[in-house]
């Protein structure tokens, strides 16, 4: 397959970029790491009238920490988060996810803000954004604005961007002090989509859980959070029959689809196996720092 004729701009500023954006309104797409898009593209899911390709703006492939958070430019690719000392010290469930994204090839392409402008509901950098409380900073031509990743998703390959703004950066805020993780992820073969996919994090003080997050994705058609299952874990200590409890509540929770890949069932059971051991090795990390 090829895809449908349309002009190609090579956007040499953010400002560039947005503006073209909005002169073409809904006829223009994005072009960054192509991963998603081009095979879009080829198979004319998507028929843009103008392709704006970022790759060649300066400075948006920065992975930097200010303070108590590490700034992401959107042209950061999946490896860079991989490799990357900063993430690996300060976000080390972000550097996990990754190394089960597709295949090295893919993640020497696929950059951040292009997976999150995507959405795929099997992704795990929206999983992530969700777990972290990322903020997502937009530019228009109109100017900057902010969005929680928990207000960007709306639906499978829908999120809440304008026609003419881009992801400029991702703010991802620091695990606090004493934080274990956990990520857990079945597919059908090593560089698919998730079947299931699951991360953790559990924050301790004196052998009890001051903060827990839980976030899901291929079980919906966004990645979420289990704010009823978190609240399970605050202030106790994280025993079996504790983690059980959680594993039952996270599945009483999910209705995900039946597809040709696997059921609605066998989702659900995935999702509670893979949270049971997730919070399990988060405990152990955070244990172990604490000792």
């Amino acid at each position: 397959m090829k895809p449908a004729a349309f002009e190609y701009v090579v956007a040499d500023s953010v400002a560039n970029a947005v503006t073209t954006l909005s002169e073409a309104g809904s006829k223009a797409k994005i072009l960054a790491g192509g991963q998603s898009l081009v095979p879009m593209l080829n198979f004319r899911l998507v028929r843009p009238a103008i392709l704006v390709d970022i790759n060649r703006i300066p400075d948006l492939a920065f992975i930097e920490e200010v303070g108590d958070t590490i700034r992401v430019g959107a042209l950061a690719r999946h490896h860079q988060l991989e490799i990357s000392p900063v993430v690996a010290k300060h976000l080390p469930v972000l550097a996990a996810a990754m190394t089960h994204v597709a295949h090295l090839a893919i993640r020497n392409r696929g950059t951040i803000g292009g997976s999150l402008s995507h959405a795929d509901p099997a992704a795990e950098l929206p999983m992530i954004a969700l777990l972290l409380n990322a903020k997502l900073c937009l530019v228009s031509s109109k100017g900057e604005r902010t969005i929680a990743a928990s207000d960007f998703f709306r639906d499978a390959l829908t999120v809440a961007i304008g026609e003419d703004e881009m992801v400029a950066e991702i703010h991802l805020p620091k695990l606090p002090q004493n934080t274990g993780w956990g990520f857990e992820e079945v597919a059908r073969r090593a560089g698919d989509f998730a079947l299931v996919a699951v991360a953790v994090t559990v924050t301790a003080s004196d052998d009890e859980v001051t903060e827990a997050r839980i976030a899901l994705t291929g079980v919906g058609s966004t990645p979420v959070r289990m704010q009823k299952a978190e609240t399970l874990l605050r202030g106790q200590k994280i025993e079996t029959k504790l983690v059980r409890q959680v594993v039952e509540t996270v599945r009483a929770a999910i209705t995900p689809d039946t597809d040709l890949h696997a059921s609605s069932d066998y989702r659900r059971h995935l999702a509670g196996v893979l949270t049971g051991r997730a919070i399990s090795a988060a405990w152990k990390r955070v244990t172990e720092t604490i000792a």
